[in-house]
């Protein structure tokens, strides 16, 4: 693929007619980008479904907004060759905004660069053409006994754990939404809470560079959401975006070139605590940005869950039921007719489902999950990697060493798997 010197942000905005949002970025000029985001509102919620284009326009907060998803979501389109140079012709960024967004695409792209042999590393900067920005004031809530909160939901099971604690906590829920998904759909219905969808297109350029040889990999993907959600947050109103990150999030891969590697970099309490600080300084100091998850561990999310029966049969952690250009899953056993929820053979299939076994009873496991994972001798490398005996923790959403050893500890105490090969591997440890 043909190199370019320079990454252009080269603009953004909200049609005030449509409400559409456009971010537009370029490699020198000549190859050009545009993404583009639509907003679309369900359930009891008329104030949010008289739209947004025309208040936008007018909201200094919800530009600042609108300029943090910009810089954020360049990300994408940056990393299919990494230019020497960061050009930001939608806005002046001070001192500190450079740090935050250079601190954030480099340690964002760290698993990118270990998988592509990259050193990166003090190489990206972004570009301070301004003195210290003022604080902003930004926007005041009015008085309500309720909070407004908006809750990204993914399918999981953390977002579950999080709602029902924001529900016992009186909170005035919104989910959030990234495109349509039958098992997100299937979970909205039975929430009942109103929901957001966002309906998101990158641009097809992307995917023409990447078949012509543009490096590709995993981007901090967590931190475009959070941006998203503060500007939904600003054109909407709400008072709280509440994630639901927990504690071995912050926990890294491995070591490269002096560096940990953490693949869930922009979930980890280090970007909680950096985009807390940009959104006070240079947004809004009234909104409150947190993960409702943080302190818990992977096991006590998963109790937790467990007690949430409704959800049991509705949940998937799998990614493969994400990733863009997916082709569908195949049927799986035990699941009757349309796809399977779960693969069955990735580190999320793998980890949720020796999360779970230390929690529910064996029949009810293998009814979720269609099939029983620790009778499957080819997850042995897999799970050799999940308990720390191989290699380094797999570069997925999956809790630590610890954690796994510790639900294998429950496991094999309830006796139920005694006779499957996994659990062998462990008791042999």
């Amino acid at each position: 693929m043909q190199q370019y010197s320079s990454f252009i942000f080269e603009s953004c905005e909200i049609d005030p007619e449509t409400g559409e949002i456009r971010l537009d970025y370029s490699l020198d000029g000549e190859v050009r980008f545009r993404e583009t985001l639509n907003v679309a509102v369900s359930g009891q919620r008329s104030s949010l479904r008289q739209g947004y284009g025309r208040q936008a326009a007018v909201s200094s907060s919800a530009t600042r907004a609108l300029e943090l998803l910009h810089l954020l979501g360049g990300v994408s389109y940056y990393k299919t060759c990494c230019p020497e140079t960061m050009e930001v012709r939608s806005v002046e960024l001070d001192e500190s905004q450079a740090e935050f967004f250079s601190t954030v695409y480099e340690k964002g792209l760290g698993e990118f660069m270990y998988r592509n042999g990259l050193d990166l590393w003090g190489k990206i900067n972004f570009p301070v053409v301004r003195g210290q920005r003022s604080v902003v004031s930004g926007n005041l809530k009015a008085n309500s006994s309720k909070l407004k909160a908006l809750v990204p939901i993914g399918g999981g099971k953390d977002s579950m754990v999080t709602i029902d604690q924001l529900k016992k906590e009186g909170k005035d829920i919104t989910l959030l939404r990234m495109g349509g998904h039958p098992v997100i759909d299937r979970l909205v219905e039975q929430l009942n809470l109103p929901c957001i969808t966002v309906s998101r297109a990158l641009d097809p350029t992307l995917f023409k560079l990447n078949e012509e040889g543009a490096l590709n990999g995993h981007i901090p993907i967590t931190a475009y959401l959070s941006a998203l959600c503060v500007l939904l947050s600003e054109l909407y109103g709400f008072d709280e975006v509440v994630l639901s990150n927990e504690q071995s999030a912050s926990v890294g891969n491995v070591e490269y070139l002096g560096q940990e590697i953490n693949h869930q970099w922009s979930k980890s309490e280090e970007f909680e605590k950096l985009f807390q600080h940009y959104i006070h300084t240079y947004i809004n100091p009234n909104l409150h940005y947190y993960s409702a998850l943080r302190d818990l561990t992977e096991l006590e999310i998963v109790k937790q869950f467990c007690k949430q029966e409704e959800f049991l049969h509705s949940f998937t952690s799998c990614n493969r039921n994400w990733r863009i250009l997916q082709s569908p899953l195949p049927a799986g056993e035990g699941q009757g007719e349309g796809p399977s929820k779960w693969c069955g053979t990735c580190p999320k299939c793998a980890f949720v489902f020796a999360m779970m076994a230390a929690y529910l009873p064996k029949e009810k496991l293998i009814e979720i999950f269609g099939t029983n994972l620790f009778e499957q001798e080819s997850l042995l490398p897999l799970y050799k990697q999940l308990l720390g005996i191989d290699g380094f923790k797999p570069f997925e959403c999956v809790g630590t060493k610890e954690e796994t050893q510790e639900a294998f500890s429950l496991i094999k105490h309830n006796g139920e798997f005694a006779d499957s090969p996994i659990i062998k591997l462990y008791e042999d440890l």
